[in-house]
């Protein structure tokens, strides 16, 4: 039996990236994920996702953007993919409202590149967007979107390239430290290794049952639509994060259009939900509600509905992410509930996983993801 350096458990957005770097430098790693590779079961689908350096969130968080967006680009020269979209972006609220608040705090604290907009500003230089005459914008230029699946593929194939080696199709029934190492049961054997990284996604729940921090899973839906006025003006358009009166929603400029038409999604809400669980029916009722509340801001938009596809968020209390060795566990590693804003940091948390791995601590700044916040 094969014993590895490190074995790597789920192969999405984090743990293809972890993968990647671990195996870049040197170490034995043997990758699992119980779907077939770049699947849609998980998180990490849909075609596109949002990245952004003027963070709401925090300008903890900004340093850790800026070198995920070097490691983008290394991405795609080494792939030779085309993975990052740079097409602005424009995150809406009313002046006091946390989307304009916090995206400001960090623009400031970072010099990130950003204009603040009024309505009529708004409304001038992007007229697909109709804000009321109380709301106010940040637009940073250097915003864009990424591809899930493509970077997923990405660090599969570099990963493969580095010498690692990747089970698909393989789920993960039990995992457990011992004497020297790590043992890990699957649906189709058990491996040993030094060391343990847990990527489970939306699984966290089930792999860390006796971790003590609560990770929720909650369905969210991804929505396309045909634009009533054709997606003319939906092609050169930015990026945006819209906070409305107890809602938050996003989007994306027609870049597959006409195929894929314009994804909307709710950021906010999505009832609570299991992975194994999840219904991946979307109903008329929830078509109506995102078209209801999209038109009163982009009053073009939810045209004809197209398609919808569903996928999941894995909450922290606080909605940060856990990314750290296992307080219990020295030789397990960590990168889990990413609450719904954490892929555009992906090939970053693949850099500090690997890190954590091979030299037991990171440079990167990574207290705010320490589990000891959430287990006191």
């Amino acid at each position: 039996m094969t014993h590895y350096d490190v074995i790597v458990l789920g192969l999405g957005g984090m743990g293809s990236a972890a993968a990647y770097r671990l195996a870049r430098r040197g170490q034995r790693v043997l990758g699992v994920d119980q779907f077939a590779p770049v699947h849609n079961r998980g998180s990490s689908h849909g075609g596109s996702r949002i990245t952004r350096q003027a963070y709401l969130e925090g300008p903890e968080y900004v340093p850790l953007l800026l070198r995920a967006h070097e490691l983008w680009a290394d991405l795609e020269r080494d792939s030779g993919r085309r993975l990052f979209t740079r097409c602005g972006g424009i995150m809406v609220g009313t002046a006091g409202s946390r989307t304009i608040t916090g995206s400001v705090a960090s623009a400031r604290a970072f010099g990130i590149p950003h204009e603040l907009l009024d309505a009529a500003e708004i409304r001038r230089r992007f007229p697909t967007l109709a804000p009321s005459a109380d709301e106010v914008a940040l637009y940073e230029p250097g915003a864009g979107l990424v591809s899930p699946e493509g970077s997923v593929a990405a660090h599969l194939q570099l990963a493969a390239r580095c010498g690692a080696e990747l089970h698909h199709e393989e789920k993960v029934f039990t995992w457990s430290t011992m004497v020297g190492g790590v043992r890990v049961g699957t649906s189709h054997s058990y491996y040993t290794a030094d060391r343990l990284v847990l990527c489970p996604g939306a699984w966290a729940g089930e792999l860390l049952r006796d971790f003590g921090v609560e990770f929720t899973v909650r369905r969210q839906v991804q929505y396309w639509f045909a634009p009533s006025g054709g997606v003319a003006g939906f092609r050169q358009h930015p990026v945006y994060l819209w906070e409305g009166d107890g809602y938050t929603f996003y989007g994306f400029p027609a870049h597959n259009a006409p195929a894929d038409g314009v994804k909307v999604a709710f950021h906010t809400g999505g009832r609570a939900c299991t992975p194994d669980g999840i219904d991946r029916t979307v109903s008329a009722e929830e078509v109506h509600e995102i078209a209801t509340v999209v038109e009163r801001h982009l009053p073009t938009l939810p045209g004809a509905f197209l398609r919808a596809a569903t996928c999941m968020y894995t909450d922290t209390a606080d909605e940060s992410f856990v990314v750290a060795p296992h307080p219990d566990e020295e030789r397990v590693v960590l990168a889990c509930g990413f609450s719904g804003h954490g892929f555009k940091f992906a090939p970053v948390i693949g850099e500090i996983v690997a890190d954590l791995v091979i030299d037991g601590a990171t440079a990167h700044p990574i207290a705010r993801f320490d589990p000891a916040r959430l287990l006191a």
